[in-house]
């Protein structure tokens, strides 16, 4: 039997997981849940596809992914299974699955959807029964009818020139460090032998850390994480309060091509 994830907006403060949880374990005792995470933001489908997107690809091919945030949707509640990379996913059709991946999922499913479900509770009425089915070793087509019909959503892209990497935070972590959308490989390239300034707020610095702790407390790094992306941080501090940058924020890196 495949691993279930389990990520959701619902807080631990309510019933909401504990139920999902349980109306799996009643169709097969025999299935293992992971919780990734239940207190992404509210409705934010940008916070729940960074952190899903960081995490899915560690987890076995054939783990079968359930996400409830913004659980009813956009579009006449329809919930949707996915397969992308060997890998299952399961939920709303809010765009949330086009953000985690740049390929096309290898297979879409509309879930089925009695008229006799309860529709104010999909992630335990709906979607918990079409992921214990996976997960069990039931076909896409056992859970929903095949489409290509799904909302699509477009995550933000740095630019990049000879001079310049122009990017923005995608995400203020547990801690207040900033992560922005700058890919290190990308970095890599275009920096060769060249000195380089990184502009943020009203900061700049001129060196990329290769650990947390090389700077004195309250002091800003710099660092590529272990996703390879820009991460700004101030060590043992809060950068986005102290910096005053949030979501959304430019990030920029400049190259010095004067002997070029």
């Amino acid at each position: 039997m495949a691993i279930i994830t389990f990520m959701s907006d619902f807080g631990m403060s309510d019933h909401y997981v504990s139920a999902v949880k349980a109306k799996i374990i009643s169709i097969n005792p025999g299935l293992r849940i992971f919780d990734i995470n239940h207190d992404i933001e509210s409705f934010n489908i940008a916070h729940a596809a960074y952190v899903l997107k960081s995490v899915y690809r560690d987890f076995p091919k054939g783990t079968v992914h359930l996400v409830s945030v913004n659980s009813h949707g956009e579009r006449n509640d329809r919930y949707l299974a996915f397969k992308i990379e060997d890998q299952f996913f399961v939920g709303p059709d809010n765009g949330i699955f086009s953000l985690i991946c740049e390929k096309d999922p290898t297979m879409v499913a509309e879930l089925f959807n009695n008229e006799s479900d309860n529709k104010s509770f999909p992630a335990k009425n709906i979607l918990a029964k079409a992921t214990a089915m996976l997960a069990s070793g039931s076909g896409m087509n056992d859970i929903g009818t095949y489409t290509k019909d799904y909302i699509r959503k477009i995550d933000r892209k740095f630019r990049a020139t000879k001079k310049q990497i122009s990017g923005n935070v995608i995400r203020v972590d547990h801690y207040g460090n900033l992560i922005s959308n700058i890919e290190e490989e990308v970095f890599n390239i275009l920096k060769k032998d060249k000195q380089y300034t990184v502009h943020f707020g009203r900061e700049k610095v001129d060196k990329i850390n290769y650990s947390y702790n090389e700077q004195d407390d309250g002091d800003c790094f710099v660092i590529f994480n272990d996703l390879g992306l820009l991460e700004i941080g101030i060590c043992k501090g809060n950068a986005s309060k102290l910096l005053g940058l949030k979501y959304d924020s430019p990030v920029n890196i400049i190259f010095d091509d004067s002997e070029s």
